[in-house]
């Protein structure tokens, strides 16, 4: 384990977070392209026996949508995409007039597919990118935004296998190169990955309009959350074909250090220059989110601070958190990268997860 003395109330408050409700958690933090926090607690089995390890990975859930950004930026800046080119151009047949832009920024109206899709669909990707690009938007791409929580991950990473001439777990693997890092964990790195504990509503978890709408049937917000049905499925994410299954929305696997470092080195010019990398954090997608319904803000594939996620203090930060509190950021007017994956899952509809408050807390007063 690694700590700056500099950084002793990080490491203190992170300590903290372990207390209560088992499993485990790492905690990495890069300043200035130095990792001066990577530490790591807990247990990472369903029996709190096993400790939690250096090489420990984690399912990270929508983190992994900051990811699938990253190789996209890359492409941009080798010119195998056109953020402003429609779709079509990469995915012909792709039925619905809009961009890659739009498809990064929640903007393309494709968050679900309305008819009920067949047992099997969600790790099917032939079936869900067949759905998806016969499927009519929601609304006029463009005009509105809400988040595609699942989508997002076939959408933009068909374009991205198609521009890179192979699936998007190689993609991420080989063109981004950090250790430990993967979407879909191979079955040679199984034996790493935390147990995920049932679910914990957040303390005083206040009511939200998104609870009432996963009430209506119909709704955007049913839609995009339960159809492929099997992502209702109770310890899904515990199971063997979920992890090794290619979902890049939602079933990323990494350690805390990976995803530091992968935001490291963009806010660092090590992946993609200033220009593409200012382009790809500006603001596209602001106010209230039409799956959500709550405000949001969301860049080119990157979450920003906002109403339900008020993860960093600096409207400029960007990155992504994920269900139940993995989260990955980087403010590049600090100079810091953060990342915090832990296994026991505290969901809430909206605000910030407690243990992210007390470390990104801790940290700004390090700086």
């Amino acid at each position: 384990m690694r700590c700056d003395p500099a950084f002793t109330p990080v490491a203190d408050a992170f300590r903290e977070t372990g207390g209560g409700g088992g499993g485990g958690a790492a905690l990495a933090v890069c300043v200035g392209g130095r990792m001066v926090v990577d530490l790591w607690q807990g247990t990472a089995d369903a029996d709190g026996v096993r400790p939690w390890e250096r090489d420990t990975v984690v399912n990270v859930f929508s983190a992994s949508k900051g990811v699938l950004a990253t190789l996209a930026h890359l492409y941009v800046q080798r010119g195998l995409l056109d953020l402003d080119a429609p779709v079509a151009r990469y995915w012909p047949g792709f039925a619905t007039a809009t961009t890659l832009a739009d498809l990064l920024s929640h903007r393309s109206g494709l968050p679900a597919v309305r008819r009920p899709l067949p047992p099997g669909s969600l790790f099917d990707w032939d079936a869900m990118t067949a759905a998806l690009a016969a499927e009519s938007p929601w609304w006029t791409p463009g005009e509105r935004h809400g988040y595609h929580a699942v989508t997002f991950g076939w959408l933009v990473g068909e374009v991205l296998r198609r521009a890179g001439g192979r699936p998007v777990r190689d993609l991420v693997r080989d063109e981004l190169g950090v250790p430990d890092l993967w979407i879909g964990l191979p079955a040679s790195e199984a034996g790493r990955a935390a147990y995920l504990g049932p679910p914990e509503a957040g303390p005083d978890d206040p009511p939200s309009p998104l609870a009432d709408a996963l009430s209506e049937p119909g709704s955007i917000t049913v839609a995009a959350f339960c159809n492929p049905a099997e992502q209702l499925t109770p310890g899904l994410a515990n199971t063997a074909r979920w992890r090794a299954a290619e979902i890049p929305a939602s079933n990323g696997h990494a350690t805390a250090r990976a995803l530091a470092t992968l935001y490291d080195r963009l806010v660092s010019g090590a992946i993609v220059g200033p220009d593409v990398l200012d382009r790809a954090v500006a603001p596209r997608s602001e106010g209230r989110d039409e799956v959500l319904l709550a405000g949001t803000r969301f860049a080119l594939g990157f979450m920003l601070p906002c109403e339900i996620r008020p993860y960093a203090p600096n409207p400029r930060a960007f990155g992504h958190s994920g269900s139940g509190g993995a989260l990955a950021f980087a403010d590049p007017d600090a100079g810091v990268a953060l990342a915090y994956t832990p296994s026991r899952l505290v969901v809430s509809a909206s605000g910030p997860d407690a243990r992210w408050e007390s470390l990104v807390t801790a940290l700004y007063a390090c700086l």
